[in-house]
């Protein structure tokens, strides 16, 4: 895939006007006839979640921890597959992997002094590239790292406004 030919027209738009690479991204959860699951639609899909097993629910589906995870780990896979190609490294594995620890004992709200949510995430990036460089794989580290939209996102949190109606 020449990946420079396909986001040349879109560079070329964002550039001669900024306010067309300004985009919204809605994602909406929806009750299901059990307050441990609900629908999250996306506009594209649906996708089913529920509560964690360990504060409730059954265990087979994607928690939300899970959600939060998975987009971090799709989107860090993604860009650095993206970087690779738009840089010619010879890639011939790359595999993120991203778990995160948190206590139950918040979100339960058992124990005042533990947070709710995750304290630590760790993403590892197993990057199989013999015929690459140190520096095109240095700078492959680089470029996927600032350019992952979700991991910059957790490193640098936005405001988040929230409203009840």
């Amino acid at each position: 895939m020449d990946l420079r030919t396909v986001q040349k027209p879109l560079k070329d738009k964002y550039r001669s006007d900024p306010n067309s690479s300004v985009i919204s991204i809605v994602a909406k959860g929806s009750q299901t006839d059990t307050p441990i699951s609900c629908s999250v639609d996306i506009g594209r899909a649906i996708y089913q979640a529920e509560a964690h097993s360990g504060v409730g629910g059954a265990g087979t589906g994607a928690c939300s921890g899970d959600l939060l995870l998975g987009a971090l780990a799709a989107c860090a896979q993604i860009t650095g597959q993206m970087v690779a190609t738009a840089m010619g490294v010879p890639v011939e594995k790359f595999e993120v992997t991203v778990e995160g620890d948190l206590d139950l004992r918040g979100t339960l709200g058992i124990a005042k002094d533990v947070p709710v949510g995750f304290t630590n995430l760790k993403v590892n990036f197993e990057v199989v590239a013999p015929d690459a460089t140190p520096e095109q794989i240095t700078a492959l580290k680089e470029k996927t790292e600032q350019y992952c939209v979700v991991m910059q996102t957790l490193l640098t949190p936005p405001a988040i406004e929230v409203a009840w109606s």
